[in-house]
């Protein structure tokens, strides 16, 4: 009888670890899963804009949707250096990473080919995919997210390109000044683009850099808000453009002698505000709201929450796991929606699908590769905590399984 208990206790030991070691090895299988979904719906929203500009083809092959809304005499061809722009500002971090063996790195490698290529033939006023640089004041809204990509990826995207071409990226930012910005987030545009000047050394514009920073300042209107203009919009402004831009020109300005009317660590800790509350608004099914102008940005929503993972950590209530899975969660319940991309694999007007209605009057198919703006955790190496840490519950997940979850208070943060 004993000898029996001896083995029924070792039989259960034996199939209790062999379980736990499954379990671990299936939790492990999900944190690697994770990042491998992320890599191939990135890829997979690259490759069309890349591939074909690579080959100077993007405008030859590219289907332009435009909103049924679309300003008349509002030139289409912007779509193509909106398209270029804004993907280049979500990918630039994942191109820094070295190459390896990998299939991610060799994903990966081929989109940094694609695009040194590509970054040289939007300038080169003989190739076919020249891109649109005159007329439209829309160009320094996408300039400014090409400006983002060499801020990001300095290394990867700017130190490689050839001197001509760095020449003519200067001089195309240089003479950009013709574009009076709109008295909101626009200024953020122009400001951007004279920071990535001031970060190369080259001539730069002090004045804007600070009106820029100081008219947002005046917008800011407590707890992580910026007002947009004069008047608050409940939109996810504050995550396409003013939080991040004002934290990233405000780095680049810190260790100078220039006039900081927002501090980095100011602007830093505003943002940080900010991640607390839009992580409460993603949903236990992986839903948020669908409200506000530019909504076919989709995922660039998160924004702010992706460039705290990547580069400045995320608030102290937050874990990597929570952040992780909440965003992958969104993700992947967006993504797994039919009509999110056309049958050439670009882009199409939409929130969840295709959903032409939601266009705003401005909003082409380019304008939607905002979206890779959430993916800028790639950055991270897979070994990071970010990708190796358990999946856990977000907050909405949390509270609404009746369990423990933190406490919201508000935060004026006006200095």
């Amino acid at each position: 009888m004993k000898g029996m208990k001896n083995n029924f206790f070792i039989c259960f030991s034996f199939l209790f670890f062999a379980f736990a070691s499954v379990l671990s090895a299936t939790e492990k299988k999900d944190e690697r899963n994770d990042r491998a979904y992320w890599c191939s719906l990135l890829y997979r929203i690259s490759e069309p804009i890349l591939s074909n500009m690579s080959k100077e083809e993007l405008k030859k092959n590219m289907t332009v949707e435009l909103s049924p809304n679309w300003l008349k005499g509002r030139d289409p061809n912007v779509t193509y250096l909106e398209a270029f722009g804004r993907l280049m500002a979500g990918l630039a971090p994942w191109l820094s990473l070295p190459d390896d063996n990998t299939e991610e790195g060799k994903m990966r490698q081929q989109l940094r080919e694609w695009a040194l290529k590509s970054y040289a033939h939007a300038v080169d006023p003989e190739s076919p995919d020249f891109l649109k640089w005159e007329g439209e004041g829309q160009i320094l809204c996408d300039a400014s997210y090409l400006a983002t990509s060499f801020l990001r990826a300095p290394k990867a995207l700017w130190e490689p390109l050839d001197s001509l071409t760095k020449q003519r990226y200067i001089d195309t930012f240089q003479r950009l000044k013709w574009v009076r910005p709109a008295y909101n987030n626009w200024l953020l545009f122009r400001a951007t683009i004279e920071a990535f000047l001031l970060s190369i050394g080259e001539k730069y514009d002090a004045f804007a850099l600070e009106v820029s920073l100081q008219k947002m300042n005046e917008w800011y209107q407590g707890d992580g808000w910026y007002s947009d203009g004069s008047e608050i919009s409940f939109d996810y402004y504050n995550a396409y453009v003013i939080h991040p831009m004002m934290v990233e020109i405000a780095e680049v300005m810190k260790d100078t002698p220039l006039h900081k009317p927002v501090s980095f660590d100011l602007a830093l800790r505003r943002m940080q505000r900010y991640n607390v509350i839009v992580e409460r608004l993603i949903s236990p099914e992986g839903a948020y709201p669908a409200v506000g102008r530019s909504m076919t940005y989709r995922l660039a929503a998160f924004q702010t929450l992706s460039l705290a993972a990547w580069k400045y950590g995320l608030p102290k209530t937050m874990t990597n796991g929570q952040v992780r899975s909440a965003l992958t969660a969104v993700m992947t319940r967006m993504f797994t929606q039919e009509g999110n991309f056309n049958k050439e694999g670009f882009l199409q007007l939409g929130f969840v699908g295709h959903q032409s209605n939601l266009a705003d009057y401005y909003t082409n198919n380019g304008s939607l590769y905002m979206t890779s703006l959430v993916f800028l955790p790639l950055g991270l190496p897979a070994d990071h905590a970010f990708w190796t840490s358990p999946a856990e519950e977000w907050t909405s997940l949390r509270a609404w399984s009746g369990k423990i979850f933190p406490k919201d208070y508000h935060e004026s943060i006006m200095k």
